[in-house]
């Protein structure tokens, strides 16, 4: 076990410990969806004598796709309008906030979410009919506010690639966010949006210690190749954040100052933190993955966590559910905001350019030059 650096300390239960672990996936188990209607609960001596299969493999389905953005009104959060090629992710991030969204399709926030993935085909089209509509007004549009663009069902299907093509089109303003390294793929097509000041990409890292993302963020890019990501596309002019995301209390937050000076090191333009928000069956698989991977760890991080969020293990109120509250929270906020100023990190990103959109003429219609 190291004696310094990200993770010192953290002691993880050996795989021998984790009879019901499956290769490469985040959740621990397949914890009931809150909307079906009988519970399933583990039979922890029949999981001894059988255990389930070491590794599940994933499916990817078509989803239908009716609208192109998804639109919201939340006040603490720089966009209205968001662009989701992907329900659910393969990159089995244990604490999701998005992983409830699998309950309202009858499956589990579990590792159903993370091995039933349910692509968006049609989202470059409707995309298209929105933009065409004589009532649009272009704002920045976040892509993958809610699950990854780029986790692996991307490589084949190239959706994020055919939405950026569409908002290149449009001359459409759009903002990134990814934990993966596979957004260089599409750095040519990133330089001509950034060229038009049309696009930022925000690199979410969690940790700098591998052995705590491999555990927690399975099939992410490691950290080493995210900050990697973050210093190509410095090099390529693409404006980037590095966001951490989540702070994790306990766990994660004594990385805020190394984490901010590697970001800077590799040439993000900014940096942002989120605290970690445990929504609905989240905080339950949160939990539960704790006592399974890092066992000596798990009770204070769970009494930290309610420390800043007022008792709870979750605030879903405005204004306070990114950062929490009490003093605890505030530490976390004041060492983060310290952190940016001492490597200059602290400016606002100048905002992406709404004035060169082009309403595409619908079928039937005639543009007027």
């Amino acid at each position: 076990m190291a004696k310094h650096g990200p993770g010192a300390g953290i002691r993880f239960a050996p795989p021998s410990d984790l009879p019901g672990r499956r290769r490469g996936r985040g959740a621990v188990s397949n914890r009931t969806g809150r909307f079906e209607a009988h519970v399933r609960e583990v039979d922890e001596i029949a999981l001894a004598e059988c255990p389930p299969p070491a590794t599940v493999a994933t499916t990817i389905s078509p989803s239908e796709t009716r609208e192109g953005l998804t639109w919201n009104r939340s006040p603490d959060i720089g966009f209205d309008r968001s662009v989701n090629p992907y329900q659910g992710c393969e990159h089995g991030c244990i604490y999701c906030y998005a992983r409830p969204t699998h309950a309202f399709l009858g499956l589990s926030p579990g590792i159903d979410f993370e091995t039933r993935i349910f692509a968006k085909e049609a989202t470059p089209e409707r995309l298209r009919e929105t933009f065409a509509k004589r009532g649009y007004t272009p704002a920045m549009i976040s892509l993958g506010a809610n699950t990854d663009p780029y986790q692996p069902a991307e490589q084949k299907l190239r959706l994020t690639r055919r939405i950026l093509e569409c908002l290149r089109d449009h001359r459409h303003p759009v903002s990134i966010v990814t934990k993966s390294a596979r957004v260089l793929r599409d750095l040519e097509l990133l330089q001509e949006l950034a060229a038009m000041k049309l696009v930022r990409v925000l690199v979410s890292i969690t940790t700098l210690d591998h052995r705590l993302a491999n555990r927690m963020e399975p099939r992410a890019s490691t950290p080493a190749r995210r900050l990697e990501a973050v210093a190509q596309l410095h090099d390529a002019g693409i404006p980037v954040v590095v966001m951490n995301a989540p702070v994790i209390p306990g766990l994660t937050d004594m990385e805020i100052e190394r984490l901010v000076a590697a970001a800077a090191d590799a040439g993000a333009d900014s940096a942002r933190y989120v605290l970690l928000r445990l929504p609905r069956e989240v905080a339950e698989l949160f939990a539960e993955w704790l006592h399974a991977h890092v066992p000596g760890a798990a009770k204070r991080v769970l009494a930290l966590v309610r420390e800043t969020r007022g008792g709870a293990l979750y605030q879903s109120e405005f204004g306070i559910r990114q950062r929490g509250t009490g003093p605890y929270a505030e530490l976390i906020r004041a060492r983060f905001g310290a952190a940016l100023r001492r490597h200059g990190l602290d400016d606002r990103m100048p905002d992406l350019d709404t004035t060169q959109f082009r309403r595409v003429p619908a079928q039937g219609e005639f543009a007027f030059i």
